[in-house]
């Protein structure tokens, strides 16, 4: 029976990211999530293959998760806080599919979402408890389900052209009632829960 795997492509400058300095994160990758990787550096090329001895398919999609976060420009510290926590997720969002293919609308709201000198982007990850990576046409997002979806939810306000001023007082009362959220869930008795 064929050993079940997926395909990606990833830029192909990404590519030694996702090997690794002597091959220590594809092996990472390899080793924790049981599976397979063959690259093809000069494409980018990368298919993911389940290893025998894995019994959870899910392991795939993660592995395919960590590769694509590596792709669009995570460093593999904060890559692998998709192996690490189990709540976290990938977000990625494609910034063509708001301005087609205007470059120089891309450029101009990725320098938006980043800031001078990366603060924006900062505040964004601080505040929801993220990685943002902003590379190529894309930013990407990693975090638990909530985070992601506040920080999604600022880099699109960014987009629309909201001020800065608006976003980091969202970002703050976003924070205020995540924190709210979570208090109110460990202060129930356990007969409640």
């Amino acid at each position: 029976m064929a050993k079940p795997n997926t395909f990606i492509k990833i830029p192909a400058e990404r590519v030694g990211v996702l090997i690794g300095p002597e091959g220590t994160t594809k092996k990472n990758i390899e080793g924790k999530l049981l599976v397979g990787l063959q690259i093809d550096s000069q494409s980018g090329d990368v298919t993911i293959t389940l290893a025998e001895e894995a019994t959870d398919p899910s392991l795939l999609f993660k592995a395919k998760d960590v590769v694509t976060a590596l792709g669009r420009g995570f460093s593999p510290e904060h890559a692998f806080r998709l192996i690490r926590d189990e709540e976290a997720m990938l977000d990625v969002i494609d910034l063509r599919t708001v301005f087609g293919r205007s470059e120089a609308d891309i450029k101009r709201v990725k320098g938006r979402i980043i800031g001078m000198n990366g603060k924006t982007r900062n505040i964004i990850e601080e505040l929801t408890n993220t990685n943002v990576a902003v590379y190529g046409h894309t930013v990407s997002i990693i975090g638990t389900i909530e985070e992601a979806e506040v920080a999604r939810e600022a880099v699109q306000m960014l987009v629309k052209g909201s001020l800065h001023a608006t976003v980091y007082r969202f970002l703050h009362r976003k924070r205020r009632e995540l924190k709210k959220k979570m208090l109110e869930i460990w202060e129930k008795p356990p007969e409640e829960k």
